[in-house]
């Protein structure tokens, strides 16, 4: 049997090569470009692919746009990148393209300013918050050592993307901790193929990862702080509702709601199956150290699974840690025969109590 990351090479390289390029018309100019405002960069970006954003202040209510660049693009945030405050859905900033590589220069910020927008509610209520980052539609390309300071809502937003890494992303939210933060995504994937998320540092309220559909996914290297936990969801609901081939490993997870989570929405159909969990620390988790929940309902769990969406071969290798007094350590809610081929080995989960209320726990795991 082939490796994950042999598979994973092999499907990045089908995914590259598959990817429809454009006319050579778009690939002609090579100029580099320094753009400081919005404006100057929507007359000039079609003719530059060296694209360099210098201590841009986005106007309030529009978006940094950096769609449609010509194939091969690099795209540099310099300086700090602000944006002018309005209620509106966003996002802040969208990126799409072939073979674009987004990075960010020594010492340079890109900040929300989410404080003005935070009241607790997040994407559920009160103020309308706009996302922060689309990367859609962004292919064959990388997105690489940005320095992103508190996002009003959801931070990177990875749709309909193939072969897309992004390095060593900080995503710093902290400050919404006592300031009203709510639903702070950091990284939320759907309906892509081959996205790796290395190195990233997150402190949010919310998934750190969030993998709603899409197949070949990888996070690794992370730490994740203050949120709720590496998730694989939830799945179902969507137009897209099928989860495959994700790999999470040699990452952290402490201060956080949950740690290792997999959701599937009640009463939904879909399917999420080969997920592994590899070399995850854990540390002071409040809630659940470990949860696989098949009941789940925006934040309220009904406590009664259904079987739509199935969860099979799911394998923890190597996750342990400690939660918190009066965390749960493992909690599996599955329904009948949904929840099968499980492999879980060295998963040792303690501080916490152990729970009363899992149902239909597969062979190979334990609550």
């Amino acid at each position: 049997m082939q490796s994950y990351a042999t598979l994973s090479l092999l499907s990045y390289v089908a995914l590259v090569h598959a990817v429809p390029s454009r006319t050579l018309s778009r690939r002609a100019t090579s100029s580099s470009c320094t753009f400081t405002s919005t404006e100057s960069l929507a007359a000039g970006k079609d003719s530059c692919t060296d694209i360099v954003l210098d201590g841009i202040t986005v106007t309030a209510g529009e978006t940094l746009d950096l769609t449609g660049l010509n194939d091969g693009t690099s795209v540099t945030f310099q300086g700090t990148t602000t944006f002018g405050y309005e209620e509106w859905e966003g996002p802040l900033v969208s990126v799409s393209g072939v073979g674009i590589a987004v990075a960010g220069a020594d010492g340079h910020v890109i900040d929300g300013d989410g404080a003005r927008w935070w009241d607790g509610e997040g994407s559920n209520g009160g103020k309308t918050k706009p996302k922060f980052f689309a990367a859609h539609k962004l292919n064959a390309s990388t997105i690489t050592g940005l320095n992103v300071k508190n996002t009003p809502v959801q931070g990177f937003s990875i749709n309909q993307a193939y072969g897309l890494t992004l390095r060593d992303i900080t995503i710093d939210n902290s400050d919404g901790d006592a300031g009203g933060g709510h639903n702070t995504d950091a990284f939320d994937v759907g309906s892509s193929d081959g996205v790796r998320i290395l190195g990233a540092d997150v402190r949010n309220q919310d998934d750190c990862l969030a993998v709603n559909s899409g197949t070949n996914i990888e996070f690794s290297g992370g730490s994740c702080s203050g949120g709720h936990g590496l998730s694989i969801g939830s799945v179902g609901g969507r137009a897209d509702n099928d989860v495959s081939n994700v790999l999470i490993s040699r990452s952290s997870i402490h201060d956080s709601q949950n740690g290792v989570r997999v959701k599937t929405v009640y009463g939904a159909t879909g399917s999420v199956t080969n997920v592994t969990y590899s070399d995850v620390a854990l540390s002071n988790i409040t809630k659940y150290g470990v949860v696989v929940e098949q009941d789940y309902e925006n934040g309220s769990p009904t406590g009664t699974p259904t079987t739509g969406v199935s969860i099979t071969a799911l394998t923890l290798s190597n996750v342990t840690g400690t939660v918190a007094d009066g965390a749960t350590e493992v909690y599996i809610l599955c329904g009948s025969g949904s929840c099968s081929g499980w492999t879980w080995s060295d998963v040792s989960v303690t501080g916490g109590k152990v729970s009363s209320e899992c149902s239909n726990i597969p062979s190979g795991a334990s609550c």
